[in-house]
């Protein structure tokens, strides 16, 4: 995936008893030529599949879409073996994996994993360092030795597999800058879209924390977490009265995703449901059947 193409996917957050269903929506995906799919990662839950061996699977079991936790529990996958992880599914896939990472957030259930609390602060440096880490372990080279405040290594060699492209769900002020500094791609926290408060004042800081550092920002994508509804015939309003995205008919759905990546530059849509959990196979059959084939034919008219 370079910069430029808009990638298109859907998320999920599977159990044991959501398996079957699972597999079917991944692979009935990488038949309509949809680029992602996405699984939380919340390893405090019981009842929930492990997200690295269930991506590793259903890569097993497909043949052109990546994968990706949205996003990666970094406080319980230390950074050297997450390097590790992520380069050899990389390798084993052909280059279909994506390394969505973040902070931790419920840090009240991390640590019942016996997992030392860290102060938002101490996450958010610990978060850049492990981007850092995980590059540095990756694409041959020399043995490495880092000496951060959170991760030490010593004379460790690198996978001779490329780091996959690293996304982040930032949030906070100082985590946005991180993502500037370290990563490729931000996925807006909250299900913000292109039109919200969120996204507004933070890109931004994204997009300066990027060039103090001597990088385009424009190589930093966006990928949206887009929950709605599909309905078979249009709505008399997409959005409600907070301006939130509620959905609509194919076309309405593709007219505003199309303006996303004409006008606000989006380069990249995760579907939900419209309560945030994983569509039903009805919804994802015409996101990948009616939706961004037309979003993808309209921007690339567009652009010719």
């Amino acid at each position: 995936m370079s910069a430029h193409d808009v990638v298109f996917g859907f998320g999920a957050h599977s159990t044991f008893d959501d398996r079957p269903a699972l597999m079917r929506m991944v692979q009935q995906a990488d038949r309509d030529g949809l680029d992602l799919f996405s699984l939380s990662d919340h390893p405090y839950i019981g009842e929930r599949l492990d997200a690295y061996a269930t991506i590793g699977f259903l890569l097993g079991r497909t043949d052109r879409i990546a994968g990706f936790a949205n996003v990666t529990n970094l406080p319980t996958r230390p950074a050297p073996m997450l390097a590790r992880t992520v380069t050899t599914l990389a390798e084993l896939s052909g280059g279909r994996v994506v390394l969505g990472m973040g902070a931790g957030g419920l840090w009240d259930r991390i640590s019942d994993m016996g997992v030392p609390r860290l102060s938002p602060a101490a996450a958010v440096d610990a978060f850049e360092e492990a981007i850092v880490l995980v590059k540095k372990l990756s694409g041959g080279g020399p043995p490495v030795t880092y000496q951060g405040d959170h991760y030490r290594v010593n004379e460790i060699a690198p996978a001779p597999a490329a780091a996959p492209p690293v996304w982040t769900g930032s949030v906070g002020r100082k985590s946005l800058a991180a993502t500037g500094r370290v990563a490729d791609g931000w996925l807006p926290g909250h299900a913000a879209d292109w039109l919200s408060e969120r996204y507004r004042t933070s890109r931004p800081v994204i997009d300066e924390a990027a060039a103090a550092v001597g990088r385009d920002p424009q190589e930093i994508r966006t990928v949206f977490n887009f929950p709605g509804r599909i309905t078979d015939r249009p709505l008399p309003a997409t959005r409600d009265g907070e301006g939130r995205w509620i959905g609509g008919s194919a076309e309405q759905w593709a007219e505003e995703l199309t303006g996303a990546v004409l006008e606000h530059g989006a380069s990249g849509f995760m579907l939900f449901s419209p309560q945030g959990g994983t569509p039903d196979a009805g919804s994802l059959g015409r996101w990948g059947g009616e939706i961004v084939p037309a979003v993808r034919e309209a921007v690339a008219k567009d652009r010719a």
